[in-house]
């Protein structure tokens, strides 16, 4: 079986087409909704981890050049809440997550989560003053969903809406679909393509590959 090309290699971490948007969209969505309150526990779960990013981005404390690595930090212990990673990841993987064992499993989602997260930290000084509108909030179940529309100030309007899973007493993000394209399903078809070619482990040091760059 043949390791996966250059680039099936970047595939996972760098989906030209989708990643930066769905990023971006996601990050601007998360910091700076503005408007009024929309009754409902999906909504207001995701408003307080708005209200508490905010404040940490507003604080003139962390605004400091020097600060960007503790300020980053905070952000992330304050929205890793909001997000089901390890649903993300067997979403993404997909029937592929099936025939992983535990350790396989354990290993990849870390991966997953940390390909996430160093492309939605990287993006952070970028983005500000985007108008965010609330639509509608559906719940079926432990499922809900969240639509929103990103108005960026341009006046370009983007429907993003959020996929959620009830895990105790609160909702938690397991998919993201920006202008009908699912984040999940993008990354499902990414990794599927490269297993067609290639061993589980041999996608795994794919991932890392992808990471240690981010990382540069």
């Amino acid at each position: 079986m043949e390791a996966p090309g250059k680039a099936e290699r970047r595939g996972p971490g760098a989906p030209a087409g989708l990643l930066f948007p769905v990023w971006a969209i996601l990050m601007v969505t998360l910091w700076w909704i503005p408007g009024p309150s929309m009754a409902g526990a999906p909504t207001e779960q995701i408003r307080g981890t708005i209200d508490r990013a905010i404040g940490i981005l507003k604080d003139p404390a962390l605004a400091a050049k020097g600060m960007r690595a503790e300020r980053s930090d905070l952000l992330r212990k304050e929205i890793a809440p909001a997000f089901d990673y390890n649903e993300m990841a067997k979403r993404s993987l997909g029937p592929n997550w099936r025939g992983r064992t535990p350790g396989e499993r354990e290993r990849f989602s870390a991966l997953f989560r940390e390909l996430l997260e160093n492309s939605y930290f990287g993006k952070i000084e970028s983005y500000q003053g985007e108008e965010i509108r609330y639509h509608e909030e559906t719940i079926d179940g432990p499922y809900a969903q969240v639509k929103t529309l990103v108005v960026t100030r341009n006046g370009q309007e983007v429907p993003v809406d959020y996929r959620m899973l009830a895990d105790g007493d609160r909702y938690r993000i397991y998919d993201v679909v920006i202008e009908g394209i699912s984040l999940v399903n993008n990354y499902r078809s990414q990794f599927n393509g490269i297993l067609r070619k290639a061993t589980f482990e041999e996608m795994m040091e794919s991932l890392r590959a992808t990471i240690r760059e981010q990382r540069s």
